[in-house]
């Protein structure tokens, strides 16, 4: 009976380290990297328009 406990504390530990990758993943990971990546990118657009000048027709001389 010993070894029967001890497989269902092993499933248990196992369904809650799952649940906790889970939420690590959707509550902080993903959003983490959507920010990070919209951010990089912004960064790089401004980067960008500061050596090439803003988007749109030349002035008129």
């Amino acid at each position: 009976m010993a070894v029967a406990d001890g497989d269902a504390d092993v499933r248990r530990r196992r369904t809650r380290m799952e649940i906790f990758a889970f939420l690590f993943l959707t509550a902080i990971l993903m959003p983490g990297l959507a920010v990070a990546t919209v951010g990089s990118y912004g960064l790089a657009v401004w980067i960008y328009q500061m050596v090439a000048g803003p988007p749109g027709p030349p002035p008129p001389h």
